[in-house]
């Protein structure tokens, strides 16, 4: 690599860590093309982007950004993940790493917080972005329908009471 096509390689991955949320750094070590592949495959269709990238451009480029903190585990062959749904990068990840022993998750960084690799893997166990939204809505939803069977009791009660009152005139 030239030198301008260096500064060109730190300024776009600067600009990829301004824009997203999730950084994922894992080691690489002994993966063949095909599992490289694969792995590139299953980052795509949980929309992530995953990179290999040479540790000094990578640390240049993490510089003055929030992602600091994973500058250190950017030893040896590393690469990285990221995200703007950081529950499918861990996941994605996590899933591929108990499946390839050449793939190790080293850690990560949410937002200025720093994550070994267990909170990586903490982070793998929630539910993704899009069902916790689907919950969200769900709770939001259930009240209001609980409210409307509450106002619409009293008016039945009512009726019924009327009703029982009419037929014992009746009789």
């Amino acid at each position: 690599m030239e030198r301008s096509e260096k500064r060109e390689f730190v300024e776009s991955l600067a600009a990829i860590f301004a824009e997203t949320s999730f950084v994922l750094v894992a080691r690489n070590a002994g993966m063949t093309v095909a599992d490289v592949s694969e792995l590139r495959r299953k980052m795509r269709a949980a929309g992530a982007s995953y990179k290999v990238a040479k540790n000094r451009l990578a640390t240049r480029a993490l510089e003055g950004t929030r992602f600091q903190g994973v500058a250190p585990m950017l030893k040896g062959p590393t690469a990285l993940a990221w995200s703007a749904d950081p529950v499918a990068v861990a996941k994605t990840a996590v899933e591929f790493a108990k499946t390839n022993d050449k793939f190790v998750v080293l850690g990560g960084a949410l937002g200025t917080q720093t994550l070994n690799a267990d909170g990586v893997k903490a982070l793998a166990e929630l539910p993704s972005l899009e069902t916790l939204r689907a919950q969200l809505v769900g709770l939001i939803q259930t009240p209001a329908t609980r409210i409307a069977g509450v106002l619409q009791a009293p008016g039945g009660q009512v009726a019924r009471v009327l009703a029982a009152y009419a037929k014992k005139d009746a009789a």
